[in-house]
């Protein structure tokens, strides 16, 4: 069976590519996946790999009834290699090669470009597990232990997705970049991530819904640009992908969602209407509202890192060799090709942020990244909409593009998060007013107390409005081993 909508599961890796009929590369995936069961026992979740997980598993790439859901523990997930079906005569829609069929197989003179984009987007997967695997631990509720885990085994299923790419197309590199990308460790002084988020630290769960709602809505736009790809198998891979990731950015949206409403609702039990009366708010034991905006201003932007730079020559080269589209690329109304158009970007030019119209080509990044941070903002708006109908005064935002950059046009420059430009030592004296602090730090792992009981939440967070899979509120999401 091949390109099918119905997924083998007769052998060790369920899958709709054909397997059985490719017998070299099925060996080669087999011997890969006892490595890969090492790095998941080793570096998943932490304590609960023998815990009975109610969990939804692909069993289809079609858009109706693709996943079941049932008790499992995770080391038994069947993780597989799911392609969305091909489409009959597809061309490569943008690029130098806009028009030309599809290419089923590597093209080249863009192995190397193409090798490359596979094992970033490969390494984020794994990485992301890492960084969440201890806080099984603190969960404050069954619920969303169990979509910590719903997360963790989708995300190690990505890493298949990436891995097959590798192990199929690829030859000996392919094998070699598979193994590494089970070897490198987030936040391993010697063997780390490649992407500076992906090494950060996950301590608690106010960071982990901060992470799914930034973090994997960049993955998200990462998988739509590849879906728009030249080489077909990718862009198939990244569709199915894209099924799976909506839900860890829902994961995100309602968490923060939860966590606000749930401090909305004590400040108005204790009579309090200031939200920046810090000391006040947290003896009611919930999270203030502006410690949730630090959080935001971090992980915002970190996540606009991920970007790369404003200006990209890699990105113009990837998108004229028709391997890595723009966000729906499919839906822009141009030519494709972009010889000649251009695009504002924000950039620093003489001690001042400005706008300045580039190259389109070149700007492909800030395009990505606008449109990124178009659909972050929406989700801000959910939140405070939330504050609003608790009639409290505060509003959540994101901040400006040029706060604290790593990367790009304001990589050496501090600014404050309405984008003025501040000196070293006023950044120092005031990054607590902008930033979590140690003692915000403090408060919110102070928090971080499990709650185990079906039905039952932390005090921290509200209950979601619905269940999973239609299940009633007290539904054991998680049967603990024990």
């Amino acid at each position: 069976m091949s390109d099918s909508a119905t997924v083998d599961y007769d052998g060790l890796i369920p899958n709709n590519v054909g397997l059985n009929a490719d017998p070299r590369l099925r060996r080669a995936l087999e011997s890969w996946h006892p490595g890969y069961l090492d790095w998941w026992r080793a570096r998943g979740p932490d304590g609960f790999q023998d815990s009975l997980v109610y969990l939804r598993t692909a069993i289809g790439v079609d858009s109706d009834g693709w996943a079941k859901f049932g008790y499992v523990r995770m080391p038994d997930y069947r993780w597989g290699i799911l392609l969305a079906p091909q489409v009959e005569g597809r061309t490569i829609p943008f690029g130098a090669h806009k028009g030309e069929k599809a290419w089923q197989e590597v093209p080249g003179e863009y192995r190397a470009l193409l090798r490359r984009l596979v094992v970033v987007q490969g390494d984020t997967e794994p990485a992301s597990v890492e960084q969440q695997r201890l806080l099984g631990a603190t969960a404050p509720s069954l619920y969303d232990l169990r979509n910590l885990f719903q997360v963790n085994v989708e995300e190690a299923r990505h890493l298949w997705a990436m891995v097959y790419l590798l192990q199929k197309y690829f030859g000996r590199d392919g094998r070699e970049e598979a193994e590494e990308l089970l070897r490198r460790r987030s936040g391993d002084r010697d063997s780390p991530r490649l992407l500076g988020a992906f090494n950060e630290a996950t301590p608690d769960w106010l960071s982990f819904f901060m992470f799914t709602f930034f973090t994997d809505r960049d993955g998200k736009m990462q998988l739509q640009a590849l879906a728009q790809s030249g080489f077909d198998p990718l862009s198939r891979t990244c569709r199915f992908m894209l099924t799976e990731e909506a839900h860890h950015m829902f994961v995100g949206q309602t968490g923060i969602g939860r966590i606000v409403e749930r401090s909305c609702a004590a400040m108005r039990e204790a009579g309090l209407s200031d939200p920046t009366d810090i000391e006040r708010v947290r003896a009611l034991g919930v999270i203030d509202l502006p410690t949730i905006q630090k959080k935001a201003n971090l992980h915002f932007a970190l996540t606009l890192d991920l970007f790369g730079g404003e200006i990209s020559t890699n990105a113009a080269n990837v998108f004229n060799a028709g391997l890595k589209g723009r966000y729906r690329e499919d839906k822009i109304a141009d030519d494709h090709v972009l010889t000649g158009a251009t695009y504002a970007v924000v950039r620093l030019r003489d001690g001042r942020i400005v706008t300045e119209e580039v190259p389109a080509l070149s700007a492909l990044n800030m395009r990505l990244r606008d449109d990124f941070a178009a659909e972050a903002a929406a989700g801000v708006e959910r939140w405070n909409a939330i504050i609003a109908r608790a009639g409290i005064a505060y509003r959540l935002r994101l901040p400006h593009v040029a706060f604290n950059r790593r990367i790009g046009e304001f990589a050496g420059i501090e600014a404050d998060p309405d984008g003025n430009l501040l000196s070293a030592e006023e950044w120092q004296r005031r990054r607590d007013e902008f930033l979590p602090s140690a003692a915000d730090d403090a408060f919110v792992a102070s928090l971080m107390r499990p709650v185990t009981e079906p039905g039952k939440f932390a005090p921290w967070i509200a209950p979601p409005r619905t269940g999973i899979d239609g299940k009633p509120g007290d539904f054991e999401y998680v049967r603990l081993a024990g």
